[in-house]
């Protein structure tokens, strides 16, 4: 192959093709050997399906579904390039009896539209909106291999690892932020063997980049003012946006303002000593004191008393994260998480929202095992003793490297998981044995 991104070039028959495939994907399921007429965006993709525990008679499945499918669908970026895809991308599918299709970051499929009789075709492999199509879900195929490769990519006939997936050819591209870089799905063209072309990779490619243009006008940047911003994840002193400028916090004033983006209907003084204060010595005037000087830092108007509360809505990066776990966009939410709440903060209230926003998020990753996910936390400095995390993740990605780690953090540990008593940073949940 001249380009090993394509699957089927000019003039080559595609039922010798196939024949081909086909030994070598029965090889490699057998033998765990790839031979040498198996492209190597596909050998590196079948190793990395097979590591994350797929198997060749598996099935995709359905997360997401009705209301719950609705709401991710309509907060996600990709609906607002929703009509540019059917627009390029919709005659083509219907006339060609192929499917549109759009993923998420995840794998997960968020629309899935084209010829009648094609969908129902697919729906009998699962291939529907809500349902994950991750390679370490279904293993290769063109949307999820696309997110995991950050390029274009055509996936023809028994390159697919899953067998049932073998009849269909499809290509995709994935589709990133303008503003970020960050990889937010996929849009693919899936049907028969008509795709196997390099004009069908160009194609998604060039719609994919007509939606990256399209996302650039609709979201350009955040003019200064629109509203403050706080900043609290993996920092002691939070750092506050506020109109065109960016005002670094103390610790006690990080706290305040966090407790309060918090509660919109403000928290009286009893409230707020004992949210920020272990030790019931500490007096209201200590409290007022720094409010006092809080409110000076902040300039006029924001900071208001009686109760104490904030006139403009204040979004924090913590509250990022929980909107995007909430909606089940959990790779936006690992990309949004950038540290422990705080880290260095004893407040009570702060750590008890630190470790809650930490056990969600990774109780997630593990939940979900997601390979790349889990190696990010794992090898996150909060996330590098966290030995349910390895676990986890040496299960879906043996790796002698991981493997390594995980046999000296279980002699390192030697004790049964648990949460460590008087641990603030909420990400590791180990205990170590005494001195």
């Amino acid at each position: 192959m001249t380009d090993p991104w394509v699957a089927l070039e000019p003039g080559a028959d595609p039922a010798e093709r196939v024949r081909v495939l086909r030994r070598a994907h029965e090889t490699f399921t057998t033998a765990g050997t790839v031979p040498r007429p198996v492209r190597s965006v596909v050998a590196e993709s079948w190793r990395r399906s097979a590591l994350a525990g797929v198997g060749p008679d598996g099935t995709a499945c359905v997360e997401l579904s009705d209301g719950d499918l609705g709401a991710y669908r309509a907060e996600h970026p990709l609906a607002r390039v929703m009509p540019l895809f059917r627009e390029l991308m919709g005659t083509f599918a219907a006339d060609g009896e192929h499917l549109l299709a759009v993923c998420d970051a995840h794998g997960r499929l968020l629309w899935v539209e084209g010829h009648a009789a094609t969908r129902r075709r697919a729906d009998r492999m699962n291939f529907v909106p809500g349902a994950r199509w991750s390679e370490s879900a279904v293993g290769t195929n063109a949307p999820g291999t696309a997110v995991a490769v950050g390029r274009p990519v055509q996936v023809f006939a028994a390159e697919h690892f899953i067998r049932r997936v073998q009849p269909w050819t499809c290509a995709a591209a994935p589709v990133h932020d303008p503003r970020t870089g960050r990889v937010l799905g996929a849009v693919d063209i899936t049907g028969g063997d008509g795709l196997a072309h390099p004009h069908s990779l160009g194609f998604v490619q060039a719609v994919a980049r007509a939606a990256e243009a399209q996302l650039a006008l609709l979201a350009p940047p955040p003019a200064a003012g629109e509203g403050p911003l706080l900043g609290a994840l993996g920092r002691d002193e939070a750092e506050l946006a506020l109109d065109g400028r960016r005002i670094r916090l103390s610790r006690r004033h990080s706290e305040i303002l966090l407790l309060l983006s918090r509660h919109p209907e403000g928290l009286s003084g009893d409230e707020l000593l004992c949210a920020l204060y272990a030790d019931e010595s500490v007096t209201p005037v200590t409290l007022r004191a720094e409010l006092a000087r809080l409110r000076r830092l902040l300039g006029p108007g924001l900071l208001a008393s009686r109760p104490y509360r904030l006139t403009a809505t204040v979004e924090s990066d913590a509250t990022v994260v929980e909107r995007r776990l909430e909606t089940g966009a959990l790779t936006a939410a690992a990309e949004a998480y950038t540290g422990p709440l705080l880290p260095g903060s004893q407040a009570p209230a702060i750590v008890r929202l630190r470790e809650r926003l930490a056990g969600a998020l990774r109780t997630a990753l593990i939940a979900h095992r997601d390979p790349d996910l889990l190696a990010d936390w794992a090898h996150a400095p909060w996330g590098e003793d966290d030995l349910e995390v390895w676990r986890a993740l040496a299960a879906v990605r043996p790796t002698a490297p991981v493997r390594a780690r995980l046999a000296a953090l279980e002699a390192e540990l030697a004790v049964p998981v648990g949460r460590a008593p008087g641990r603030t940073c909420g990400a590791t949940y180990v205990q170590r044995p005494p001195a």
